[in-house]
């Protein structure tokens, strides 16, 4: 039995994302990916003005003849919601946690999705896999998918951003758009990003708060690390001691941006108390004009 409170949530959210998708990014999801996956239909022979990029090698060597191949698009794509639900996502100073952000964003998402016929599925991820949902259709599905993020409780604390990515591979053999929502806040996920993007279109979500860029003058602050539970005491004081969060702050930011754009990532930054749905749009805008370009 599913709480009264969980399913009036669910429902709050749903109308809310159902609200921005029709006033905010009417349209924008579908200009900025349809048209991008493509299905191989048949061969035939080569004619003049046809790309030789398309020619079939092996087909056109064994009659002796140009063939080329023949693609249709797509009228369906899968969209794969991976969500970082690990502990530093429980965290934020402007009206919402990071992860409550997050399952706005994913409603988001997955109502352009379904609005256009595609599937939608879900990997939540801590360090460890903590839910899958395979893709599918309807409204229904999506209360599904939403419900699953504001009700999973992780069993880890962690990061593992490259074993989620793996477990993607092996469960999603077909070509996807993934939507990788995540503070990013872990190591060593470069490679494995690099190999996933090769078979699926990724887009890297990165959730953010004010706080983890800068502190407040409140003299001594007792920090936890979510995700180690490790506790550090800082002087907020100090002004050295400001600067040198900032400053580290903004390296990670660098380094982060920097990773995303060697593996051909694209990167959609959304901050806790700013509305996201004007970072969509901008995103799908983006996408629309290097699609037809």
């Amino acid at each position: 039995m599913i709480p009264q409170d969980l399913l009036k949530k669910v429902r709050r959210i749903e109308l809310r994302t159902s609200r921005l998708v029709d006033d905010v990014l009417a349209g924008s999801y579908h200009s900025a990916f349809k048209g991008r996956g493509m299905e191989f239909e048949e061969v035939r022979q080569y004619q003049v003005g046809d790309d030789v990029r398309t020619i079939d090698w092996n087909v056109s060597a064994r009659f002796g003849e140009p063939f080329v191949k023949i693609f249709r698009e797509e009228r369906e794509l899968t969209v794969m919601l991976m969500v970082d639900v690990s502990g530093s996502q429980h965290f934020g100073t402007h009206e919402q946690f990071k992860d409550e952000l997050v399952a706005e964003i994913c409603a988001t998402l997955s109502i352009s999705a379904i609005r256009n016929n595609d599937k939608v599925g879900l990997i939540c991820f801590s360090d460890r896999i903590e839910a899958y949902i395979p893709p599918r259709k309807g409204s229904k599905h999506v209360l599904r998918v939403i419900r699953e993020l504001l009700a999973l409780e992780p069993e880890g604390s962690g990061t593992d951003i490259g074993s989620a990515l793996e477990f993607l591979n092996k469960v999603q053999k077909k070509r996807s758009i993934v939507f990788l929502v995540s503070d990013m806040q872990d190591r060593d996920w470069q490679r494995p990003l690099q190999i996933a993007n090769k078979r699926h279109d990724i887009v890297a979500v990165r959730t953010d708060d004010e706080a983890e860029h800068a502190l407040p003058n409140v003299g001594l602050m007792r920090i936890v690390d979510p995700e180690t539970s490790q506790t550090h005491l800082i002087d907020t004081a100090s002004k050295k001691v400001r600067i040198a969060w900032k400053q580290l702050a903004v390296e990670r930011t660098i380094a982060i941006e920097q990773s995303l754009r060697r593996c051909n990532v694209d990167e959609i930054h959304i901050k806790t108390g700013e509305p996201f749905a004007q970072s969509l749009r901008q995103f799908f805008k983006r996408r629309e004009a290097k699609r037809i370009a």
